[in-house]
């Protein structure tokens, strides 16, 4: 139907109708177009901004160590020719967790080139708890147990059971649990064909999600 018309405004010799109709045209067409644009970029903007938002929460991996340990301890006198001695059987029941705030991730959206980029990822909070229990305790009056004792073996105790974290598999879990979160945000962002970047890095799979994001 425009054909005709525009044919019929060229034999009528009226060119300047016709300029201003092509123009009008045109305007429309780029204000229909510019505006559904800047919805679709809203809408995906604020899908992106939600997913984000459901993903910020405290992730918590446990778990629970048991160990035994003897605690001796001697104080001597008169060059060692008297000893005083007193030890304890020490059984110690652990709970330890490793967590993850992930309303602490810190991100930055551009819309103009459609890029998520992760700006930061909080560190691991490790919190152990030990439920430390004393047996066969053998002690002298010159030489009895003391809050020191108790210090030291409750720092010992710390320190063997983080060393046993960092061996066992409670801390690859808890950074499983958190590169599953963040994968949620790299599904979205690929099937609204937008990118996710972290240290300079633009993430294609959750694979590559996992060997990027080095805690």
């Amino acid at each position: 139907m425009l054909v005709p018309v525009v044919q019929a405004l060229a034999r009528s010799g009226k060119i300047m109708y016709l300029l201003i109709f092509i123009i009008i045209g045109f305007v429309i067409y780029k204000w229909v177009t510019s505006d559904k644009n800047t919805t679709s970029t809203e809408y995906n903007t604020n899908l992106i901004q939600q997913q984000i938002k459901n993903v910020g929460k405290l992730i918590v991996t446990e778990g629970h160590y048991a160990q035994v340990m003897t605690y001796k301890d001697q104080q001597k006198y008169l060059m060692n020719l008297l000893t005083f001695e007193k030890k304890a059987l020490i059984v110690i029941n652990a709970d330890v967790t490793v967590a993850y705030d992930l309303r602490q991730v810190k991100y930055d959206i551009d819309e103009k080139n459609k890029t998520i980029t992760i700006v930061s990822i909080p560190k691991e909070e490790i919190k152990i708890s030990p439920d430390i229990q004393f047996y066969d305790v053998d002690q002298s009056r010159m030489n009895p147990f003391t809050g020191d004792d108790y210090n030291k073996i409750s720092k010992k105790v710390k320190e063997d059971l983080a060393r046993k974290m960092e061996t066992s598999t409670l801390k690859s879990n808890a950074k499983n649990r958190l590169i599953s979160e963040l994968s949620k945000i790299l599904i979205l962002t690929n099937s609204l064909g937008w990118k996710l970047q972290y240290e300079n890095q633009v993430l294609e799979n959750e694979q590559q999600l996992g060997e990027q994001v080095k805690l």
